[in-house]
């Protein structure tokens, strides 16, 4: 991900530029980004930890400054582009490292700019030797100051194994000289003469009974590429049959590897029969092919790919290495597993969305929910292809989501407020539980909380929440009114504070003015109202009565009405609800 920020006013249209390029969010702290921070240098510090690329609109002096706190080695700094205000200057303030390079040249090339590439090797021969493509990995960078150094001294180097990333280079090449850059997914003790460069040629193919422990999967592996002599950072994939795809150990292995799970159905596996080492009759009756581990690290390598060690055993576990001809893309190798996010966007402003909510919303390639919803994400939205529903199509917005995850797609659900609070994640566990779909149960399903209306409101207007409190809807389409109302009977019985979702619409007014009658029949007459209304929104409104004055009809569907408990006060502007401290800071016992 690529955050863009912009320091000053003066840089916004500049920054503007830059994020449209980037297809990125404009972020700042004045009128006219796309998002707001309150703290600039704190968001660029995170920004950082969390690994994202910075392009940065404004004085380098003033990135460096914020930046310095926590800047590491280069082997760990995210990309840091700084970006003149006026547009002039493009510089990789961190190095070139990590794609920073060409991050700099996309952004340089948006504005008409030549960057300023100070990367020595990327200068003299025209690559950045520590910073290789995707899919390659330098194995030994401790050794590659001494090498540069030998290097741009005037030595020549020779080439082994195939690197085509190298072909345009103006390396000077001497086929006998004592530098070399090779190419390699053997394991290799580090050499001070040698460049070591690991491609991801390998695929290693998995099985394993249901619950087998992640701890002997992760071991079998480890020493199946041990014994070989296999270099790790050579697997470009961890495969294995669909069936799999919810196995925890599968993808255990996986994250220990740091390299993608994918997954291939039963019918693909069973065509590599032929070049099977070990075929299974018994796998066969099974799981629908005559191998697995075998059988997916064949089918990632692809038809010109051979099996480079054969299937090897532990107590539940299965694994077998298959070397392609090419580097391989993983991101096209079979299929992933599925992942559906539930996020909550809050009342719909950037400021109450979590940043969990964010880093979800981001990855995601596809995003669901009512038209507002979405709406409510404006350019965050950017990217994504959106799948939009209206009120009521509630059930069509999770199936549709379900559907896409089952797809490989990585999907954002979106309610507004929390998504566990009358919203769609009680749904989507009930079309998991009652649906059938074996498809839907291999998903990775993930929830990410909003801060729900009562909690906005309760922060507008003080602490009407600060003693027990519930949540009552008022909606009665899928829950008979008797049972609502008897849960107002015991709300008021035990004087709680109870905010009012779904209060009224166009065709239900009566159940708001039965609801008051119900909690006004325990409580004061003078008891605080509080009224929502388009909480965090250009059109918020929010105002506060006593339960005698309280008018029903300003409510609607976009409202959300709080009726305090016998001891909430109005304090002025403010309302609190008590909880039982004593004065002057004492716990009252």
């Amino acid at each position: 991900m690529t955050r863009v920020f912009v320091l000053s006013v003066s840089g916004l249209e500049t920054g503007r530029r830059v994020a449209d390029a980037l297809d990125a969010e404009l972020e700042g702290r004045f009128s006219g980004v796309d998002r707001w921070v309150d703290d600039h240098g704190g968001a660029l510090r995170e920004s950082h930890a969390a690994g994202e690329a910075i392009v940065h609109v404004g004085a380098l002096g003033a990135l460096v400054r914020l930046l310095a706190p926590v800047l590491g080695p280069k082997a760990t700094d995210p990309p840091v582009i700084a970006v003149a205000e006026d547009a002039s200057a493009v510089i990789p303030v961190l190095g070139g490292h990590h794609g920073a390079n060409d991050l700099a040249r996309k952004v340089g090339g948006s504005l008409g700019v030549t960057p300023a590439i100070t990367t020595a090797s990327d200068l003299a021969f025209g690559v950045a030797l520590d910073d290789p493509p995707e899919g390659w990995h330098l194995a030994n960078p401790e050794n590659y100051k001494s090498f540069m150094t030998r290097l741009l001294s005037g030595e020549a180097v020779r080439l082994e194994g195939s690197m085509p990333w190298l072909e345009g280079a103006a390396l000077p090449i001497v086929m006998d000289s004592g530098l070399t850059i090779r190419a390699s997914d053997r394991a290799a003790h580090p050499v001070a003469e040698t460049l070591t460069y690991h491609p991801e040629h390998l695929a290693l193919g998995v099985g394993c009974e249901r619950d087998t422990e992640p701890s002997e999967v992760i071991a079998l592996a480890e020493a199946t590429l041990a014994e070989a002599g296999l270099a790790p950072e050579s697997v470009a994939a961890v495969v294995s049959v669909d069936l799999k795809m919810d196995e925890p150990a599968v993808h255990a292995l996986a994250i220990a590897l740091n390299r993608p799970a994918r997954f291939f159905k039963p019918e693909r596996l069973d065509a590599e029969t032929p070049r099977l080492e070990n075929p299974s009759k018994v796998v066969f009756r099974a799981v629908g092919c005559h191998g697995v581990a075998e059988a997916a690290a064949l089918a990632a390598a692809g038809p010109d790919g051979m099996l480079l060690v054969d299937k090897r055993k532990s107590k539940r576990a299965t694994c077998a290495i298959a070397r392609a001809e090419r580097v391989i893309d993983a991101m096209s190798t079979g299929a992933p597993r599925g992942r559906l996010f539930v996020v909550g966007i809050g009342p719909g402003i950037a400021d109450w969305r979590t940043p969990e909510v964010d880093r979800m919303v981001t990855e995601a390639t596809d995003l669901v929910g009512y038209s507002l919803y979405l709406d409510l994400l404006g350019s965050f939205a950017r990217g994504k292809t959106c799948h939009d529903f209206q009120i009521g199509q509630e059930r069509d917005r999770v199936i549709a989501a379900l559907n896409l995850a089952a797809q490989g797609k990585t999907v954002a659900l979106v309610s507004s407020g929390d998504p566990g609070i009358y919203a769609m994640a009680s749904l989507v566990f009930e079309c998991l539980e009652t649906g059938g779909r074996v498809d839907w149960n291999r998903l990775a399903v993930e929830i990410a909380p909003g801060i729900s209306a009562m909690q906005a409101c309760a922060a507008r207007v003080g602490a009407p929440l600060g003693h027990d409190f519930c949540a009552i809807s008022l909606s009665d389409l899928l829950i008979p009114w008797a049972v609502i109302e008897n849960r107002l009977h015991a709300a008021a019985d035990g004087d709680f504070v109870v905010a009012l979702y779904n209060p009224a619409s166009e065709r239900r007014r009566w159940q708001i003015v039965r609801a008051l009658e119900v909690l006004g029949a325990k409580r004061p007459s003078e008891t605080p109202v509080i009224l929502a209304r388009a909480l965090g929104r250009s059109e918020e409104a929010i105002s506060v009565t006593q339960l005698i004055d309280f008018d029903t009809g300003t409510v609607d569907m976009l409202s959300l009405v709080m009726v305090g408990n016998s001891q909430t006060r109005i304090m002025g502007r403010w309302v609190h609800t008590p909880r039982g401290y004593g004065v002057g800071g004492r716990l009252r016992r």
